[in-house]
């Protein structure tokens, strides 16, 4: 079904939210944001029981990424946050699939092969379906299928774990955004819960991140990429989170972030990717940051002590 924007889920969310905190629309212009107070930004910056860890593509260092295998292996290591990546398919389906082309994570060579490049967009749901996505990674894993989101969503709600959903290359989708918040919402993930306690949306594509939080400003969402200082602003005017790679960030950039408010009144948070080893989790740890974004779960929470 499409996604109205002026739901009751909507306008009561928004309507709380904005009510609680004292602030302007969601919309308001950046030079509206507010630095955080130099003792809340300390705090903020040094979490009392560490980074969030969360699995990427689900826990994908021990089973293939994004399919519900790899959901089940994350709730087997006690991790409740679990990131996927999400794309459409040539009849409207929502699947879950990292690279735009399926060639490196299933069969499609095989059971297509004169497909090439074998683009997600070029499939039907059905077509998609007929695929295994588990081989690739191990005999075990033989015949695991791309899922749906919707399908994600029913296993992470079974598993009770929350979901990081990454937009996968919007701009090949032209209106995905109001897409995943109609799933969303038939799925029963738009609840009214306060921002950021059960899904929080994010992509590399700022345009497509802003139109997230316009169709649905009660929904924490997040930008993947390492904007400037100077810009930092207009960002959290629509995003709760700045999600660089690991290897860009310093103490100084994440205090930076962290030192901006968000659309919801909260500093914004710093989650970064993608961590696979015990020093570096230490390291980037040190550096103040939000939340540890990692194919090994198990790894980083035992190198953060956890």
């Amino acid at each position: 079904m499409p996604f109205n924007a002026s739901s009751d889920w909507v306008g009561w969310l928004a309507g709380l939210t904005l009510a609680a905190l004292g602030l302007a629309p969601a919309a308001s212009a950046a030079q509206d944001q507010v630095a955080v107070p130099a003792a809340e930004r300390a705090e903020h910056a040094a979490p009392a029981d560490g980074p969030l860890v969360v699995a990427h593509r689900g826990a994908s260092g021990h089973a293939p990424e994004n399919t519900l295998a790899a959901a089940d292996a994350a709730a087997a290591l006690d991790t409740t946050w679990v990131e996927t990546d999400v794309q459409r398919t040539a009849d409207g389906e929502l699947v879950l699939v990292h690279d735009t082309t399926l060639a490196r994570t299933t069969d499609v060579e095989e059971v297509f092969p004169g497909r090439a490049p074998w683009n997600v967009a070029d499939f039907t749901a059905a077509e998609i379906a007929r695929l295994d996505a588990g081989s690739w990674f191990g005999e075990e894993f033989a015949g695991e299928p791309v899922p749906t989101l919707a399908q994600f969503l029913d296993r992470l709600t079974r598993n009770d774990q929350r979901l990081l959903l990454e937009i996968k290359a919007p701009e090949l989708y032209r209106g995905i955004e109001a897409d995943i918040l109609a799933e969303l919402e038939a799925s029963g993930w738009l609840t009214p819960e306060p921002p950021g306690t059960r899904l929080v949306i994010q992509s590399f594509g700022a345009e497509s991140v802003r139109t997230v939080h316009e169709l649905a400003p009660g929904v924490e969402t997040g930008f993947l990429g390492t904007p400037e200082v100077a810009d930092l602003p207009e960002y959290a005017a629509y995003a709760d989170q700045i999600n660089p790679r690991y290897g860009d960030l310093t103490a100084a950039y994440v205090a930076e972030i962290q030192a901006v408010e968000g659309p919801h009144g909260e500093p914004v948070e710093v989650h970064t990717w993608t961590v696979n080893d015990g020093t570096t989790a230490r390291a980037v740890a040190d550096l103040g940051v939000d939340g540890i974004i990692t194919n090994f779960p198990d790894v980083v929470r035992s190198a953060l002590g956890g």
